[in-house]
């Protein structure tokens, strides 16, 4: 239960007035996290790699993505003053709030660049009011964003030339456009998450980095750097093209990736735009732009379980939840989610807030639509918007790289999950994917700790680009002597709330199977969980039975149907698996439908049939009818 009033929570977000609320609801509970000096904030408790310094410097710069967009855009915030008195106390090296100099790959350049675009937006606010000028050590830890705040208050430590190398190794990451196949568009705009060994596309390729960054520089260096400005407006048109199929009808995005505790950073590329003044290429307009940023917003002021009783924020996406983070997430992470708020430095008058909000553009956009570059295919099919994916990999150790990069598919309705254990299914939690172990004579599998999912797709292609054959193949192999060959068919006009994942398995010793469906709330209709993980008692809603196992909720309708083909009589185990709680990054508490099978020695095949219908105004209609029309390998795959 939240304690006082919460400005964001209920929150109609259909004006500028409105998100003007929204942020300053979240900027207000943190003033009674504030030190005396302003300069470093204390939420929370939980530990990352980094120093408790540098914590304390996190939790102070993200806001200001929020807090300088909102002054720019011409809004007053006597709150502000917290933060002049921070930056003053935060750069002063005799003082006992100083941010400390960085070192290597020190957290405090990322926060730099918040610091940075703080003082680029707002020059009058943050830093001609402040004590200790540029010319301290800290404002050396910015690189691009630094170079382009010292530049707008003319600073005699601006270095052009650091800049040009930056952006020109930036420039390196980025992807070649796609020609347009079919009725696919070209493709451009995407830049890789890193250096030429990362293969990761998500959010960072768009929102939380890389997109708002280069809308950003345009707008500032749009005088002393045209050609390049330019260039950058241009990607971000191009990329608007794709970037719209990560968002259902309502605002939801798909979850994907790392960072999901940013939350509604993913929607910054769109709330850029305005910033920036790029208008979008058709058939997208500001109405379009505008509509994907509020509906967004709208989908989050619901949300009371991301707020702690004071009304700051937690750590986690839907809810409080440390399973699903990553290494760096301290407890002012989720502030990044202030970067949803860059359209409000684009001032009343700008067409994104006079504009009429407009739906999703579905009359102008085909409903599947593959992406080369991130390897995904995206779907919007039956009120379900969801991708299919393969080729991504996690290119470091990351916490559940796997299951953040790795799965068959990620939905906007049904999230995805993470293990918390590897003792059983419930542990593992393999939602959208086909977990193997061992079961060769003489193998001693304990209840799950040999299970082994993709983590790393091999020879991954979109095959058909632009026609109504599009599918996705790839293969990965658990062990040396395995491997797992899998093509990923997207809805069918017949079977519209389905989609197909066929699997041939070349094995050199027997396997144990367990494919996963989509994830669902885990609770019946009479508030108690779906299965008694220990007593077996099922539920109103929950179904297995040999080839099939569902679970109709308030979350929704999944599940999954094992299909016969070539030699594959279809009768796997259907099984609902109370997977442990705080596994699924939307619910809390969640079962997931499951088949379970063998596989002998030599080459065998598996087909299933995904089943998906997300609730609508926690009602789910027509499941059974569609429910009824699973499909068939189309003659065209083989």
């Amino acid at each position: 239960m939240l304690l006082g009033t919460n400005d964001f929570l209920d929150n109609p977000f259909k004006t500028r007035e409105d998100v003007v609320k929204g942020c300053i609801a979240l900027l207000d509970p943190l003033a009674s996290h504030t030190s005396k000096g302003g300069a470093l904030l204390d939420i929370g408790s939980t530990a990352t790699h980094y120093d408790m310094k540098a914590v304390a410097l996190e939790a102070f710069a993200r806001p200001l993505w929020g807090l300088a967009s909102l002054l720019a855009g011409g809004e007053k915030y006597a709150g502000a003053e917290r933060w002049v008195k921070g930056f003053d106390s935060g750069t002063n090296p005799e003082g006992e709030e100083y941010w400390g100099g960085s070192m290597d790959k020190d957290q405090r350049m990322v926060e730099m660049s918040p610091l940075s675009y703080a003082v680029a937006m707002a020059p009058d606010v943050f830093y001609h009011r402040i004590l200790a000028k540029c010319h301290t050590a800290n404002w050396l830890w910015f690189r691009v964003f630094a170079n382009l705040a010292l530049r707008t208050v003319e600073s005699d430590f601006h270095n052009p030339e650091q800049m040009e190398k930056d952006l020109q190794r930036l420039e390196e990451f980025q992807l070649p456009s796609h020609e347009k196949e079919g009725h696919d568009s070209a493709s451009a705009g995407w830049s890789r998450d890193g250096p030429e060994d990362v293969k990761q596309l998500d959010y960072y390729s768009s929102s939380f980095a890389i997109q708002p960054a280069q809308m950003i520089y345009a707008k500032l260096a749009a005088k002393t750097d045209p050609d390049r400005a330019e260039k950058y407006k241009q990607r971000a048109r191009d990329f608007m093209a794709d970037f719209v199929y990560y968002f259902s009808d309502e605002g939801a995005a798909i979850p994907f990736g790392r960072s999901m505790v940013y939350r509604f950073a993913v929607i910054a590329t769109a709330s850029t735009m305005a910033l920036a003044d790029i208008e979008p290429a058709a058939p997208l307009t500001w109405g379009h732009v505008k509509g994907l940023v509020l509906r967004h917003l709208r989908y989050w002021n619901d949300a009371n379980d991301i707020f702690r009783s004071d009304s700051t924020l937690n750590v986690g996406y839907r809810f409080d939840c440390m399973n699903m983070t990553e290494n760096y997430n301290a407890p002012g992470s989720p502030y990044w989610c202030m970067k949803a708020f860059l359209c409000l430095a684009a001032p009343a008058s700008h067409p994104f807030w006079s504009s009429e909000e407009l739906a999703w553009p579905t009359d102008s956009f085909p409903l599947t639509k593959s992406l080369p570059d991130p390897s995904h295919i995206m779907c919007r099919q039956a009120d379900h918007t969801f991708l299919l994916s393969s080729g991504q990999a996690p290119h470091y150790a990351m916490r559940h790289g796997p299951a953040k990069y790795c799965k068959f598919s990620y939905s906007s309705a049904f999230g995805f999950c993470c293990p918390t254990g590897d003792m059983d299914l419930g542990q593992l939690a393999p939602d959208s994917m086909l977990a193997l172990r061992d079961a060769s004579e003489g193998v001693e599998s304990c209840d799950g700790e040999t299970w082994r999912v993709r983590r790393h797709p091999i020879d991954a292609k979109i095959i058909g680009r632009g026609t109504d054959q599009v599918h996705l193949r790839s293969k990965w192999r658990p062990w040396k002597d395995v491997e797992v060959e899998t093509w990923l068919v997207p809805p069918q006009d017949a079977s519209s709330s389905w989609y197909l994942r066929i699997h041939k398995v070349t094995s050199g010793r027997k396997l144990e199977s367990a494919e996963g469906g989509w994830t669902n709330y885990g609770q019946g209709e009479d508030g108690r969980a779906l299965v008694q993980s220990f007593s077996g008692l099922m539920s109103k809603g929950g179904d297995q039975e040999i080839g099939w196992s569902r679970a109709v909720t308030a979350g929704g309708a999944v599940g999954l149907v094992d299909v016969a083909y070539k030699g594959s009589d279809g009768n796997r185990q259907g099984q609902l698996v109370q997977i442990d709680p705080n596994a699924n990054v939307i619910f809390s508490r969640g079962i997931l439908p499951s088949l379970i099978g063998n596989i002998g020695e030599g080459e065998s095949w598996m087909v299933t049939a995904i089943f998906g219908k997300p609730a609508k105004g926690g009602k789910t209609e027509g499941w059974e009818q569609a429910w009824e029309k699973v499909p068939q390998v189309p003659a065209w795959i083989s």
